[in-house]
């Protein structure tokens, strides 16, 4: 086991305030430390300006703590630690693989984390660019934000929904946005240059990326809370099952997905976890057992384990991974359930969530080689091999509780 035994401090709020004021388009240290290309005619395929073409992942963790503020983005490829402005109070921290979005009951902070790729099917561009904070969408706890190359949607808790261009964000600033029709049930999603929402009656709706409605499949999802966009569709979760919801030359379809039987209330998938990429998305099923979605072969299976904390898993014929009551990741074999592997403990202290109202607390992060599980009493993150029985391949050590964690550049 690699051990990082270095600890890096966190930066007080007015020096980070005073770096981010002078830096914001410039380098953060060495993570974007070549010279900004101009643009020009003979731009190579896949040219971004301002931003590096990576040959690998440029993975980063964004990292918070809600009672202190304090933020940090990881590099992975270097495992330095770089400070950002502090952002306290944060209920939830989500991401759509490149921009880290900070909700709180004043809004939500946006701040690019200079790391992302482009999959353009038959191959990846990866790039690697500035830290730098973008602004602050409107909309307190409870807010859904989705994205896809061109827009964000941003839903908010009583149902409306406003789209913001994406080129404003990778410029930096939100920009103004365009409010769509109507309200709906949970989050609007953008996919396959269209966007996808439940309206309140339970109805799948579809608009194009100016707001006005176009065809919709005939199919209903009740009570639909989680979502997930995969290579094969978007696929919403719903009080019988699942909605495949997908695009073939500007005509959509949907299929249900069904449990295979009546499932409790306490034990729908509500919210997935997949690696980005995965056609395969795991959600808790109650308090011991956990739900896994093959979107390829359209099939639930559930897989009983011990209390669960947070789950997640590769796919492709990789292990369940989840996290326990007892502080340890536990491996399961999803075709048998049977455990295959199982750490030592990982966690210091009651790996629940501190903070009533709050998403914080452990989670795993899945990319395509390594797993990660944020400590936050310990002050610390693991990075997991999961092709090899869970052997911890790193170890961050913190200076400072990372309560709330992401990974961008996948």
């Amino acid at each position: 086991m690699l051990v990082r035994n270095n600890v890096i401090p966190w930066a007080p709020a007015a020096l980070v305030a005073i770096s981010l004021l002078t830096t914001s388009c410039a380098s953060h240290d060495d993570i974007a430390s070549a010279p900004r290309v101009t643009a020009s005619a003979s731009a190579p395929h896949g040219y971004v300006e301002g931003a590096q073409e990576k040959a690998e992942q440029q993975s980063r963790l964004l990292l918070n703590d809600p009672a202190t503020g304090d933020t940090r983005v990881l590099d992975l490829i270097t495992g330095k630690t770089h400070e950002v402005s502090r952002t306290t109070d944060t209920t939830e921290l989500t991401t759509d693989g490149r921009f880290g979005y900070f909700h709180t009951a004043g809004g939500t902070r946006v701040l690019d984390s200079g790391a992302w790729m482009v999959d353009h099917g038959d191959h990846v561009h990866y790039y690697s660019a500035a830290i730098r904070d973008v602004g602050r969408l409107p909309g307190g706890p409870g807010t859904h934000v989705r994205s896809d190359a061109a827009v964000t949607a941003v839903s908010d808790e009583e149902g409306r929904t406003r789209i913001y261009r994406r080129a404003g964000l990778e410029k930096g600033n939100v920009g103004s946005a365009r409010t769509l029709p109507g309200t709906h049930a949970g989050a609007v999603v953008p996919y396959a240059e269209h966007l996808l929402g439940v309206t309140d009656n339970g109805k799948v709706a579809v608009y194009d990326r100016e707001g006005k409605r176009a065809a919709s499949p005939d199919a209903r999802c009740e009570e639909g809370r989680g979502d997930a966009v995969t290579r094969r569709g978007a696929v919403l979760s719903c009080a019988d099952g699942a909605l495949l919801v997908r695009e073939d030359n500007g005509t959509f379809t949907a299929e249900k997905i069904p449990y295979g039987s009546d499932v409790p209330e306490a034990e729908r998938a509500t919210a997935f976890r997949h690696r980005p990429g995965s056609d395969t998305l795991t959600a808790p099923a109650g308090k011991r057992a956990v739900w896994v979605l093959d979107v390829n072969e359209r099939r639930w299976t559930r897989v009983k384990t011990g209390p669960v904390v947070s789950a997640n898993t590769a796919g492709e014929g990789s292990a369940l991974i989840v996290l326990e009551t007892d502080g340890a990741l536990h491996g399961y074999d999803i075709a048998t359930g049977k455990q295959v592997s199982k750490t030592k403990r990982l966690l210091t202290g009651a790996p629940d969530a501190d903070r009533e109202g709050s998403s914080a607390g452990p989670v795993i992060e899945v990319d395509r080689s390594r797993a990660y599980l944020n400590d936050p009493k310990g002050r610390r993150v693991y990075e997991i091999d999961y092709n090899d029985n869970l052997r911890i391949a790193r170890t961050f050590a913190l200076d400072g509780e990372p309560a709330l964690m992401v990974e961008t550049g996948r």
